[in-house]
Parts: C-alpha cells; sequence; structure tokens
C-alpha cells in the first residue's frame, strides 16, 4: 500500500481512518482521479472477519487492475475519472494478523473480554442497526459476539466514523467475505424488502451474470436474510439504513469444499471474476438509477 501510495501519488492517496483495538492503523486507500471538486464516491472493504482470505487478496487486487489498466480500459478510466473509490483491503488487522501467527480460523476482533477472558467481537455484528437481535450473540466467546454494546469496537467505530461524515458522498457499499458464492444486499436483520429493491436486484443480477461470464462460476444473489442466513448488527445493513443507496456483501468462493482454506491457484480467478462484477455495479451506478 505504500509502494503504490508513492508509485501512483496522482491515482492514489493513502490515509488512516483510526487505530485497531491493538495499535496497528487502519489504512485506507483513496483511488480516483482528483478531476473535480466533488465527485461521487463507492466504499469497499474486505477482512472484516479475520480467517476469509481471499478478501484483503480481492482489495488489493482491485487497486492493482485499477492502477494498473487505467490508461488502457476505458471503463476503468471512466470509473476512476467519475468516481472516488475507498478501498480498505483489511477491516480487521489485529484478527487478520492473528490468523497468520496462531489459529488459521480465527474471525473476530482481538479485544479482551475482563470477565470472560474470551478475546474479540465479532466486527460484522457490533454495528448500530438492530444491533445484538437475531443472528448475534450475548456470550463473549461465540464467534458472532456483539460486544458490549454497539460501536464497541474501535475498527468498527473508526469507518462508521468515516462513513457518516462522508455519507452524501457515498453512493454504494461493497463488503468482501468468504465463503459462499453470493451477492447478498439488505436486509440481514428481517425478512422485508428495500424500497428501491428493482434498482438493487437488477444491480445483482446483472453483476452476477458478469461474474459468471468468466469462468462460468454461479453466484446466487438476493436479500441477505433470505438468501443467507438472519443477522443483526451488519455492516451492510447499517451502510444501508445510513443512506447509502447501493450496499452489497459479496460472499467469494467457494462453496464449502476448500472453505476458508482457498487454495493459492484459486486466488486469481476469483479475483478476476468477481472484479468484472464490481466493475458492472459500479457502471450500473453511472447509470443513474436510485
Amino acid at each position: 500500500m505504500h509502494y503504490l501510495n508513492r508509485t501512483f501519488s496522482d491515482l492514489v492517496h493513502m490515509f488512516s481512518v483510526g487505530k485497531s483495538y491493538e495499535g496497528r492503523p487502519l489504512y485506507v486507500l483513496k483511488l480516483g482521479k482528483r478531476s473535480r471538486p466533488y465527485k461521487k464516491a463507492v466504499w469497499i472493504d474486505c477482512g472484516i472477519h479475520a480467517r476469509e482470505w481471499i478478501g484483503p487478496a480481492f482489495c488489493q487486487w482491485f487497486v492493482k487492475e485499477a492502477l494498473q489498466t487505467y490508461q488502457t480500459d476505458p471503463d476503468m478510466r471512466k470509473m476512476l475519472t467519475q468516481l472516488y473509490f475507498y478501498i480498505m483491503p483489511v477491516f480487521n488487522v489485529d484478527g487478520y494478523s492473528f490468523s497468520w501467527t496462531n489459529d488459521r480460523f480465527w474471525r473476530k476482533t482481538r479485544s479482551k473480554n475482563t470477565r470472560f477472558h474470551c478475546h474479540g467481537v465479532d466486527a460484522n455484528r457490533n454495528w448500530k442497526v438492530k444491533w445484538c437481535d437475531e443472528g448475534a450473540s450475548l456470550h463473549p466467546c461465540d464467534d458472532t459476539y456483539c460486544g458490549p454494546f454497539p460501536e464497541s469496537e474501535p475498527e468498527v467505530k473508526a469507518v462508521a466514523h468515516f462513513l457518516r461524515k462522508h455519507r452524501k458522498q457515498i453512493k454504494a457499499y461493497l463488503s468482501f467475505h468468504a465463503y459462499a458464492q453470493m451477492l447478498l444486499y439488505p436486509y440481514s436483520y428481517k425478512y422485508a424488502t428495500i424500497p428501491n429493491f428493482n434498482c438493487v436486484e437488477s444491480a445483482a443480477y446483472n453483476a452476477v451474470n458478469a461474474l459468471q461470464s468468466a469462468y462460468g462460476v454461479r453466484y446466487r444473489y438476493g436479500p441477505a436474510s433470505s438468501t443467507l442466513y438472519v443477522s443483526s448488527g451488519s455492516s451492510m445493513d447499517w451502510a444501508y439504513k445510513n443512506g447509502i443507496p447501493y450496499a452489497f456483501a459479496f460472499e467469494l468462493r467457494d462453496t464449502g469444499h476448500f472453505g476458508f482454506l482457498l487454495p493459492e491457484m484459486l486466488i486469481k480467478p476469483t479475483c478476476t471474476e468477481t472484479m468484472l462484477a464490481v466493475k458492472n455495479i459500479t457502471l450500473h451506478l453511472l447509470k443513474k438509477c436510485n
């Protein structure tokens, strides 16, 4: 990230939105041509859950592809000229680091709980939207522990603060998870149809078709609650409730054969096909449909 920030200073601006529980900087890369004072923006985050390694891999891939194809690909040039992208390659930096050093299947953050001696909160159950309702646990030792209160985790608090501050500018929120091969949109916390359903549904349909065109990999798409499961306090629902009209969560490859242990040879194809979906959603945004 530091390297790209130095090398492509005309297109990249790297900054930190805060610090993690263990004191690591929470880096975000702002991508785009500084062509006009105000531009709509897309937020992309990866690695909310530590063990879902293909997420951070995709975020890095997206940045690399955007910078390398900006000159040659008219779609990419259009995207970077007309929009800003805020990309957070590793949301849960402490947990991600821990999954490399101690426990490959670690999911949560690494904050300490004094009473239970269990570490971490599920950073995707810690948002202030139907917090700690269905699909989240009140017990600190559980994988879906919602935390002592909403935004208790410094990582969630920092990103929520940034998104609130830029909510008028940010038109799409994309979060990358694994695994299941799904493209999900709100709501997660209830079975109900979002007001701009037609727009979001058609964007999802087109994105999934674009993705499939690369290697024939099929993704299911639909509201998170009925397509995956009901969960409260998720970042996607929070983004949508805070006025970001296009909020999506990707569950990348695969459907369980390798699961979280996606082999190295599948990183590139997964990133390549996902890139097509993200470009499709982004170009859809530019066509205006709220």
